[in-house]
């Protein structure tokens, strides 16, 4: 079981993500932007963060970004988990020190799979 780090603005996302790390035995953390879900990471230091792009105050690649240069955190995997599905938008994710992006709406298989990648299992 990992603890999870969820991080998207909408509170529906955050409830179907939630209930879909819980079926598969992960506890679960939320945060509702990229300015919350930094300091949740550092504060938590999840075993992986589900991050969404498209939020206020601090971008899910910003919120990325920061959490892969900072040296506490920097050994957290980050998935990117949104709408944004175009290949520069993955390209860009990826180069912002995310370990795999995975679009909305969610499928649970391709996420399981991301999630057996990012954290070996």
């Amino acid at each position: 079981m990992a603890r999870v780090l969820i991080v998207d603005d909408s509170p529906s996302q955050l409830i179907g993500l939630k209930r879909i790390m819980e079926k598969l035995g992960h506890a679960v953390i939320t945060a509702e932007d990229g300015v919350t879900g930094v300091e949740a990471a550092r504060r938590e230091l999840p075993d992986l963060i589900l991050m969404d792009v498209v939020m206020p105050n601090l971008n899910g690649f910003q919120a990325t970004r920061s959490i892969a240069k900072d040296p506490a955190t920097a050994h957290i995997p980050v998935i990117l988990v949104t709408t944004k599905d175009q290949a520069t938008d993955r390209l860009w994710g990826l180069r912002q020190g995310a370990r795999a992006y995975v679009t909305k709406p969610i499928n649970e298989a391709e996420l399981g799979e991301a999630l057996r990648e990012v954290l070996g299992g």
